[in-house]
């Protein structure tokens, strides 16, 4: 009996223990889930339904949208911004690339030179006058780079800019370098009708995008504008590290002038002059009495170089003769661009100006003739006339087609009386 009774006080207690725990652990998972409806619920599980939630939800809603319309006006501004920025990198680069030129430029002109030495007897020492070459740099125009990797010629080319106004002299001028089988020449159209007009001639032809401002001036712009241009549009051919003989349209090519070029200057180029003295320079002499015994003052004199014709390298100088005379004539539109040309090449350096540090050379004038000499003095001359220069360029005369025509007539078909119709001058004939 006492055996049955302390197993059954034993029952009962562990009854009573389990009731316990099931009570703590209900107690705790009410806790628990207490716990999480505040915290997903802070306002109370039936605001969720109310109006006044709602409300809120809209609100916030509201407050994120303009915010995000904030944030996307913040973010193309900070992209403009960016642009900006990666433009005054792309600039800045540029002037450090050129910096960095100049730099090597002058480490060459040192290596060139070597050691230091002595000047040695008279008659044996000679200055360095052939620059070196810019490092070719593809990425400021790919699609001119891969047409003048197609057409040039030992990484040089005859260039010229044309529009259709021009259409009959580039046809001639085209149709003569074909004959004398130049291949590497390159007509840069300043118009779309120029284009398909090389184009069905199987002309070498490059017209630049039609947004590109250069471009719309060739299109509208009158002939010294146009003229003015090639300055701004050698330049990339430089800086691809090409050498290039720019070409007037009004030029008749009757043979190749890379046959006769010396390539040890920055610009070679053709002369106005017509004999020895007017194209590579004389002394003249200026007399003012009032000076008494020293009236007579003794002046360097050398007519101008044609900007119409010449042989540019790649070098620093040369980009910086396109820079020069390309800045100047923006800021000075009634400029001629002949004249700067020639100003910026042969002033020397003195006090507020410092002076172009350029090579150049003056092409023999019975070989790249200029219209003066032909019609004033060869045409003339029995022992003159039988010598064919390399071109013969239509510079100093009107009527520029006929003239041209009649020198295909003389030099080319042999027809001695071609020429004998026009006057020495520029007077207006026909």
């Amino acid at each position: 009996m006492i055996g049955g009774r302390r197993e059954g006080g034993l029952m009962r207690k562990a009854s009573q223990s389990v009731v316990k725990s099931t009570i703590l652990i209900a107690v705790a998972i009410g806790i628990s889930i207490g716990c999480l409806f505040a915290f997903l619920y802070p306002h109370g599980f039936l605001s969720f339904y109310s109006p006044a939630f709602h409300s809120q939800v809209l609100s916030s809603k509201c407050e994120s949208s303009h915010r995000l319309n904030e944030l996307k006006a913040e973010y193309a501004a900070e992209l403009e911004k960016n642009e900006e920025l990666r433009q005054q990198v792309k600039e800045l680069t540029e002037k450090v690339r050129l910096a960095e030129q100049k730099k090597d430029h002058a480490q060459k002109q040192v290596e060139a030179l070597g050691k230091w030495r002595k000047a040695g007897p008279s008659g044996t020492v000679k200055g360095l006058s052939t620059n070196p070459t810019v490092i070719p740099d593809e990425p400021v125009n790919p699609r001119l780079a891969e047409i003048l990797e197609a057409v040039a010629v030992g990484r040089e080319l005859i260039v010229a800019l044309a529009n259709w106004n021009v259409k009959e002299s580039l046809e001639i001028w085209f149709t003569n370098i074909k004959r004398v089988a130049i291949t590497n020449y390159l007509v840069v159209a300043l118009d779309d009708k120029i284009t398909e007009f090389c184009k069905s001639n199987n002309v070498p032809v490059y017209k630049r995008d039609a947004n590109d401002g250069i471009a719309s001036i060739g299109r509208t712009g009158n002939n010294h504008a146009v003229s003015g241009l090639k300055f701004h549009i050698l330049r990339e051919f430089l800086q691809l590290g090409y050498s290039v003989l720019l070409s007037d349209i009004d030029i008749v090519y009757l043979q190749n002038p890379f046959d006769y070029l010396y390539r040890d200057s920055d610009v070679e180029s053709m002369t106005d002059g017509h004999d020895n003295m007017t194209a590579y320079g004389f002394d003249d002499v200026f007399d003012e009495p009032a000076m008494g015994w020293a009236r007579y003052a003794h002046t360097m004199r050398i007519w101008v170089f044609n900007s119409g014709f010449f042989y540019i390298r790649p070098t620093i100088p040369s980009i910086e003769l396109l820079d020069r005379v390309a800045g100047r004539l923006a800021k000075e539109p009634k400029s001629w661009d002949q004249a700067v040309f020639n100003e910026e090449l042969f002033f020397p350096s003195h006090l507020g100006y410092e002076g172009l540090h350029a090579a150049r050379r003056t092409m023999d004038f019975y070989l790249f003739m200029n219209s003066k000499v032909l019609f004033k003095t060869v045409r003339k001359d029995d022992r003159l006339s039988k010598l064919k220069p390399v071109i013969v360029h239509i510079n100093y005369h009107p009527n520029k087609l006929k003239r041209m025509k009649a020198v295909v007539e003389f030099y080319v078909d042999g027809n001695r009386d071609a020429l004998k119709p026009f006057p020495d001058g520029s007077e207006w004939e026909w």
